[in-house]
């Protein structure tokens, strides 16, 4: 068994100083309001597309969809992941939306491999062990197919297979988290939509389709 150590932050090297540097850039780093009028941006992101606005030459990023400067996106949808995507040019906003504490809710529609048994989804409900720790408690609900876009490419399909869709409500946001949760129960995810974070849903728009909204009230 292979257990990690931690570090004597006490200890110094005779050549070590102190960081001022770092210190600074962390109060830098707070979350603000913008200086002008806030933005709100939902945009559905297609599949393939990075959750960045550059990329490497070839690469589908949200510049070649959205026109409007100085917005970026609260939190990330993986590459081979689908659906909503709110971009903002407002920090506190951004917090509001990614961070645990706020309670913020994430819906997404997952099409999974196989079918899971009750045990299987109370153990999602309740937080699966992953290697970055356990999972909060989660919503998980079987649903109906959704009626949305066809995904391009589609999923692979193997008919002696079935695929069943939940629908998963996260209030935190690790890298590839549903995959990885559906995956430790034995259900790999196939297909991955964000349907809905905070107040909005992807509603009514298509793969690459982006509108602004009204911002909401603030605290």
């Amino acid at each position: 068994m292979t257990f990690k150590t931690t570090p004597n932050r006490g200890a110094k090297s005779p050549s070590s100083k102190p960081n001022f540097r770092r210190t600074s850039r962390r109060r830098n780093d707070k979350p603000s309001r913008p200086k002008g009028p806030t933005k709100v941006i939902l945009f559905n992101k297609p599949f393939n597309t990075l959750t960045q606005f550059t990329g490497e030459q070839g690469d589908s990023t949200l510049a070649d969809f959205i026109p409007v400067k100085d917005v970026y996106p609260a939190g990330r949808l993986d590459k081979d992941s689908e659906g909503l995507l709110v971009l903002t040019n407002d920090g506190i906003l951004q917090a509001r939306l990614t961070q645990p504490q706020s309670k913020s809710a994430k819906i997404y529609w997952v099409q999974v491999e196989g079918e899971p048994s009750e045990e299987s989804l109370n153990a999602l409900r309740d937080g699966v062990e992953l290697n970055d720790g356990w999972t909060l408690p989660a919503g998980v609900e079987v649903m109906a197919e959704p009626t949305i876009w066809d995904r391009n490419p589609p999923i692979r399909h193997r008919p002696s297979v079935p695929t069943t869709w939940l629908a998963i409500t996260l209030t935190e946001g690790r890298n590839r988290q549903v995959r990885r949760m559906t995956a430790a129960v034995g259900h790999p995810t196939l297909r991955l939509v964000r349907y809905k974070m905070g107040n909005w849903t992807v509603d009514d728009l298509q793969p690459g389709e982006w509108r602004e909204v009204p911002p909401p009230a603030r605290n």
